[in-house]
């Protein structure tokens, strides 16, 4: 099976560049902006007719969250227009599409784990161009699968594991808020169970939305809390509210999933936040 991956060196096409070896049944086509700019239906369009991947991963995304209320043009334009080029093409070639998504599409006003079929309601402008990118996607495939994740980390690029470690080794204390709830995601977590998905083959035509985040339910502090302990940093960790750290874009204060969907249709087991977390640390330290 030819598989094309796009934004592969992002976080989440860094993992699948590392789990790819393992994997011999897959051929992999690692593209980044360098090798096709998704924003071109045209560019788009001929890589798919000349490698006719069966499967394409969009890893690609704009994620700067706080930046997009004043970059919205450039967020919509890869999170939303991209996607719909993706969408039509793989259509066109009769391709399978995998596209993530974020729990940022909702509200965060909720209080118990969101399912699949919840009401979305995007604040950001990134979440609008991101709920945008869904709606292509809905709007376009023939055949994909909409895999919507949360608080995204790996040993690979910019994000929230790397920044706690930085700054805890800087610093002796740091302010984290406690009053926006959700779970932490490994990237390598869900790349191998997009792998593991494509392994069985159980995926039917039409467009199907999952929720995957790893187990368990924990706040940016107790994120931070443990990130610092795991780590061997000598750190306080300040609770704090979301009103004491204004920030551009509003963030859901509740971001929890259900994940039971995609648990029962694929008989996948999901590591709890912690163990993923104590993976990631220590490859980070080797």
């Amino acid at each position: 099976m030819k598989i094309l991956v796009t934004g592969s060196n992002g976080q989440l096409g860094s993992e699948f560049r590392l789990l790819a070896p393992a994997c011999p049944d897959f051929q992999f086509i690692f593209t980044d902006v360098a090798e096709l700019d998704i924003t071109s239906e045209a560019d788009v369009s001929a890589m798919v007719k000349d490698e006719q991947p069966a499967v394409i991963i969009n890893c690609a995304a704009y994620t700067a969250v706080d930046k997009a209320e004043q970059e919205d043009n450039l967020a919509f334009l890869i999170n939303a227009t991209a996607v719909g080029n993706l969408a039509r093409v793989a259509s066109k070639f009769n391709a399978l599409l995998i596209h993530i998504s974020t729990d940022y599409v909702f509200d965060g006003k909720g209080f118990k784990p969101y399912i699949e079929d919840d009401p979305t309601n995007p604040v950001s402008l990134y979440a609008k161009s991101k709920h945008a990118g869904e709606q292509q996607v809905q709007s376009y495939a023939n055949k994909a699968l909409i895999i919507r994740t949360s608080w995204l980390y790996s040993e690979f690029g910019h994000n929230f594991v790397k920044t706690m470690m930085k700054y805890g080794k800087e610093r002796g204390l740091l302010n984290v808020v406690f009053d926006q709830t959700g779970t932490p995601t490994y990237a390598r977590d869900l790349a191998q169970t997009i792998l593991d998905i494509l392994q069985k083959q159980k995926i039917s035509d039409g467009v199907e939305v999952f929720h995957y985040s790893n187990e368990g339910v924990t706040s940016w502090y107790d994120f931070a809390k443990a990130i610092i302990e795991l780590s061997g940093i000598t750190c306080k960790i300040n609770p704090i509210e979301t009103k004491e750290y204004p920030l551009p874009a509003t963030r859901p204060f509740y971001s929890v999933f259900n994940k039971s969907k995609i648990k029962q249709r694929f008989q996948i087991e999901i590591p709890y936040w912690k163990d993923s977390l104590k993976v990631c640390i220590q490859r980070l330290g080797q």
